[in-house]
């Protein structure tokens, strides 16, 4: 009897339990990450023109230790929080970055002239970053890794030959595997994973992991209801991060 019960159990987890956990958590209803985040670690959010203005020292209050802006996208898209967000982070002493979404459809070179002329200076400041990921319709037809390879090491060398650091990239475990792997190794990667632990596809070998875009924080006035939240790896500190004054 005890048998049949064990296999009656085994069989409604599979059947039932099973099944709408796994939905749960692909839904985003339940955030698995949590779980693998504690009050000792160092917490951040990326935040663009969706989060709107930005209150920073509210969102210092919440426990945030950094951010990290959108500044531009492509070779001409600048993103119209970006400046007010910037000196506000400034003001109420959050470390702030700026990102550049990279796009496949203009040159690396270009897109770097962007990036500087709107940022500006950045030191004092966390490191710039490039976000590369799929959009539109590369989702599909995906990008050809050579010509990604180019545009991407043209758009790194204008960045490190004005700033004097190397970059960091943010992107996917699937995207560093396939397209930067082998090539972009000496800069620092931004990782993201918001459905598992980022550990299980790429251990330790990042520096920050976007482990969910469902945080909800109080602070920002755009249109978003979320906004992405990030943890920094406990080999790493915020300094070794940031943009040294000379």
């Amino acid at each position: 009897m005890k048998k049949y019960v064990i296999i009656a159990v085994i069989l409604i987890f599979a059947v039932v339990v099973f099944p709408l956990g796994y939905k749960l958590v692909a839904d985003k209803h339940i955030i698995l990450n949590k779980l693998f985040v504690s009050d000792t670690d160092v917490i951040g959010a990326d935040l663009s023109m969706f989060q709107g203005d930005t209150d920073m020292a509210k969102l210092k209050e919440q426990g945030i230790q950094f951010v990290i802006i959108k500044a531009t996208e492509g070779s001409t898209y600048k993103d119209e929080y970006f400046a007010a967000n910037w000196q506000n982070a400034k003001e109420a002493g959050l470390p702030a970055g700026a990102y550049h979404f990279f796009s496949f459809e203009s040159s690396g070179k270009t897109q770097a002239a962007n990036f500087i002329s709107t940022v500006g200076p950045v030191e004092g400041r966390l490191l710039p970053v490039v976000d590369v990921e799929f959009y539109g319709n590369f989702h599909v037809e995906r990008p050809e890794k050579e010509d990604l390879i180019r545009e991407l090491q043209d758009y790194l060398d204008t960045l490190e030959k004005e700033y004097g650091v190397k970059p960091m990239i943010y992107t996917d475990p699937e995207i560093n595997k396939k397209y930067l792997k082998g090539t972009f190794d000496a800069y620092p990667k931004w990782l993201r994973s918001v459905y598992y632990p980022l550990s299980i596809q790429a251990g330790d070998d990042w520096y920050i992991w976007q482990y969910t875009d469902r945080g909800e924080l109080e602070g920002y006035s755009g249109h978003e209801k979320y906004i992405d939240l990030n943890v920094l790896n406990k080999k790493i500190t915020l300094d070794a991060v940031t943009v040294k004054t000379e």
